[in-house]
């Protein structure tokens, strides 16, 4: 009998990713300072979303274990900065997403709700709101998020977002564009930093529906 096919998500190792063999995946988990996080899938759909979100979800077992080292790995959140999040509702069909100061959780901004949407639209969002918001008061300070896809669109300067175009969410779409037109005409000091959930809880800006 063949063996199912499997894919494998790396949230830390040599290179990040998902890789749909086991060579790939153990070149770039062996030897990692501080133990790689890795994880198999039997569908690249549940691999997609697994990488999208933070590890903790995926590997609770490995938790308590791997605490210390992530603890001296990460230390603790900078501080003064803003931490971002996104939320999605299945049932309502409706995001939203908001920004606090890091340190006190003092509201900054918050938008929506908007219906349609997706949580990495949310994140991406929020995170140049973040950013304009810095270039408007002439702040640099860091920008948490806990949404590696998110960060990596806003670096990329597009969101290569699969959200599918309703009659409801058209508002959605002019704001990912005027946020990626934002992107390619700004430039900014912050650093944009993952959040680490596994080390530090949730995200200040969670909205608390997990």
């Amino acid at each position: 009998m063949a063996k199912s096919k499997k894919y494998y998500v790396v949230w830390k190792g040599v290179q990040t990713g998902i890789f749909d063999n086991w060579e790939e995946c153990k070149r770039n988990v062996e030897g990692v300072q501080g133990g790689s996080v890795y994880k198999s899938f039997p569908t690249l759909q549940e691999a997609e979303l697994a990488f999208s979100q933070d590890p903790e979800l995926y590997i609770k077992k490995r938790q308590s274990a791997m605490k210390p080292i992530l603890d001296a790995l990460y230390g603790s959140p900078i501080t003064p900065s803003i931490a971002v999040d996104g939320a999605y509702s299945s049932a309502s069909k409706q995001a939203e997403y908001q920004g606090v100061y890091t340190e006190t959780g003092t509201l900054l901004f918050k938008q929506g709700p908007f219906l349609d949407g997706t949580n990495n639209v949310m994140e991406f969002l929020a995170i140049v709101h973040a950013l304009a918001w810095c270039k408007q008061n002439q702040n640099n300070m860091p920008i948490y998020s806990d949404s590696r896809n998110a960060i990596k669109w806003v670096k990329d300067k597009k969101a290569a977002t699969k959200m599918k175009k309703t009659a409801r969410n058209e508002r959605l779409f002019e704001l990912i564009a005027r946020a990626e037109h934002w992107l390619k005409e700004n430039t900014y000091s912050n650093q944009l930093l993952k959040w680490e959930t596994q080390t530090w809880g949730e995200i200040p800006a969670d909205f608390g529906r997990k």
